[in-house]
């Protein structure tokens, strides 16, 4: 469950509780929630329902939340979509990788591939941009699609060259989830840095999903310094490791170096 940690409270002045609460009501969503309840909010951020009740009623008045008042539950508005749409619409690097991400999976051997791009997010990854095979078996995903950040490919090429200060503020997302987690997240980061320094790249074999291969490299925006992550992938018994290293790495080392480059 992903309950709200206060800990920062009276620590941060300049911390604003009752903002972070909100985007914590926000978030509550999944993939596949279409409406939730008072109820639900409270038991995913572990707030008192009479604290949820004051912040849905408030999201609903600045458009973020639309209430169904019959049956007590709350849907996300379009006031959400103009935020994140906005987001894509502002991002260079998603548009300039897109051309790039179709002839990386194209031009290569293997149909079966898919190229993604993503960016950090607490302990996930966010798919900004994808371009998917049109095979009939291959591994389907989408823009907003999210994957754990300390165990997959892109995640952890985000992760090697994220300077210390961020990376610290990620540990702390981890401790959220448990001292055992962030004790793991900080083991993975090490593995990630020293394998990225070897190799040039970071691999996912089977660490995301058992049945899924990939490899991934970090991408720079020398415009706001921001740290992305490019991979390709795809199903384990259809995209092998040893051609995603001998074939693969090399082509999106080239192409992680192009967006790199200020346009």
């Amino acid at each position: 469950m992903d309950h709200f940690d206060a800990e920062g409270e009276g620590k941060d002045r300049n911390f604003v509780t009752a903002l972070a609460r909100g985007l914590e009501i926000l978030r509550c969503f999944r993939r596949d929630d279409l409406t939730l309840t008072n109820s639900d909010f409270s038991e995913r951020t572990g707030l008192p329902k009479a604290t949820i009740s004051r912040l849905t009623h408030t999201l609903c008045e600045l458009d973020y939340l639309v209430a169904d008042t019959r049956v007590g539950t709350y849907r996300l508005s379009a006031g959400v979509l103009r935020l994140g749409f906005s987001r894509l619409a502002a991002m260079d690097m998603r548009d300039r990788a897109k051309h790039e991400m179709h002839a990386l999976r194209m031009e290569g051997p293997n149909p079966f591939v898919t190229v993604a791009l993503g960016e950090q997010h607490r302990t996930e990854v966010i798919y900004l941009a994808t371009d998917s095979s049109t095979e009939g078996v291959t591994l389907l995903v989408r823009v907003g699609s999210r994957l754990p950040l300390f165990h997959s490919a892109i995640g952890k090429a985000i992760l090697a060259v994220t300077p210390a200060d961020r990376c610290e503020q990620i540990f702390g997302f981890a401790r959220m989830e448990g001292p055992e987690f962030e004790e793991q997240a900080r083991a993975i980061h090490k593995e990630a840095v020293s394998e990225y320094a070897a190799k040039g790249y970071c691999t996912g074999y089977g660490n995301w999903r058992s049945d899924v291969n990939g490899i991934a490299v970090p991408v720079h925006s020398l415009s706001d310094g921001r740290v992305y992550g490019l991979n390709v992938g795809g199903p384990s018994y259809r995209v092998k490791t040893k051609q995603l290293e001998t074939i693969y790495a090399a082509r999106l080392l080239k192409v992680a170096e192009a967006l790199s480059i200020k346009q």
